[in-house]
């Protein structure tokens, strides 16, 4: 570490006001708090506020609480291709097969989403956050796992760029960062994020006789149309090639999405530590879960199809709700932010959800939509909130 910072202390005056790198100053103080307390603390012995979380911390928190979904994720991916293609795999060849078609997604997104924030950084001159650890992992999870690199790129670049850095950067935006991102390609690309062929990887290879790669909310709509009730038509798909749709193994993740999305499981492992180091709401995660359950009860009492008659849970461990509660709901910087707030928040998150995917068979997942949606009515819940706050208090002042 001594020799780190006599290599960050001997290039200094390079970036310093009048060095010939003075323009690049925020890139290098931003790599050098990394490693190193920044030069500039308080000293005096005036009254402060003393904690031990900043924005590196919750950051790093809220990444370490995605590594459950992403180890997840990348063996789901290698199980996924194997049942595909019938061929037996163990438990590390499904591992590193999900490996290496995680890993460059994700280094991509790393890569594409630092190198955009940086060059903001240089033309406006502002220090570098921490925020874009969060988000590059999120894009990654959020993505079909067989998705073409450049597109991945695109995407980064439009959220980071549309969705973050034109209302000013970290803590300024009005939208979820890596739900923009999947928004942009789920209406520029849809063919190469919807729809049956995007799931499983095949490679050289074929698929077996009578393998599909729907999922199990594609499943679920197909029922619609052809009448069969969507419990048996998720126990029969693919159940001949050793797949398993049923309630507990979409809970686990074992079926077909995106990287990070198909395990409840793992998204409320996450959960779990988020709201036990204070990071994320708990009402806006409650809320997300009761929402889409209620809705979903509502929609078996109005059933004129097999898709609305779905029992109700079903709702809760299909496609990304989830982890779309856990991760993209409660950013701090886009959620509600009165307390009251977060539970209409959230609540409307899941009613929201449910109705998009049952109702509107161009959008089968229903989360992102759900999510972009209420980013934008945030603000105006709170608004609405703490009006009524104001008014219930005045009506008590006595003069």
């Amino acid at each position: 570490m001594k020799l780190l910072q006599n290599l960050f202390d001997g290039i200094k005056p390079n970036f310093e006001k009048g060095g010939k790198w003075e323009k690049f100053h925020t890139l290098y103080e931003g790599h050098r708090t990394i490693a190193f307390a920044p030069d500039l603390i308080t000293k005096s012995k005036g009254a402060q506020i003393k904690d031990a979380t900043d924005l590196k911390r919750v950051m790093i928190t809220v990444v370490i609480a995605m590594i459950p979904a992403l180890l997840f994720g990348i063996l789901n991916i290698g199980h996924q291709h194997f049942i595909a293609t019938g061929a037996e795999g163990t438990f590390l060849d499904k591992a590193i097969f999900g490996a290496l078609s995680v890993l460059p997604i994700l280094i991509v997104s790393y890569a594409v989403g630092l190198a955009t924030e940086f060059t903001f950084c240089v033309i406006r001159n502002h220090p570098i956050s921490e925020g874009y650890l969060v988000t590059g992992m999120l894009i990654a999870l959020v993505m079909p796992p067989f998705i073409p690199l450049w597109q991945v790129a695109l995407a980064t670049i439009f959220a980071v760029v549309i969705g973050k850095e034109v209302f000013g950067g970290t803590g300024m935006n009005i939208l979820n960062v890596a739900m923009t991102a999947r928004a942009f390609l789920y209406f520029a690309y849809p063919a190469q994020i919807s729809g049956d062929l995007v799931w499983t990887y095949l490679g050289d290879k074929t698929a077996v006789d009578g393998f599909s790669g729907a999922t199990a909310l594609a499943v679920a709509y197909n029922s619609s149309i052809d009448g069969t009730p969507v419990v048996e038509a998720l126990s029969t798909h693919n159940a001949a090639l050793g797949a398993d749709y049923s309630f507990m193994s979409m809970f686990m993740g074992w079926i077909p999405g995106s990287i990070g999305e198909t395990s409840t499981l793992m998204a409320l492992v996450g959960a779990v530590i988020l709201v036990a180091t204070g990071v994320a709401s708990w009402k806006i995660i409650v809320g997300g879960f009761g929402g889409a359950y209620i809705m979903g009860l509502v929609m078996n009492a109005l059933a004129v199809n097999e898709y609305m008659a779905m029992p109700a849970e079903y709702h809760l461990v299909m496609g990304g709700l989830a982890f779309g509660v856990v991760f993209m709901a409660t950013d701090p910087v886009s959620a509600a932010q009165t307390e009251l707030g977060k539970w209409i928040y959230g609540i409307l998150i899941g009613v929201f959800t449910v109705i998009i995917r049952v109702t509107n068979p161009a959008y089968p997942e229903g989360i992102m939509l759900a999510v972009l949606f209420m980013n934008v009515v945030a603000p105006l819940i709170d608004h609405y909130v703490v009006k009524a706050n104001k008014t219930r208090r005045l009506q008590r002042a006595t003069v």
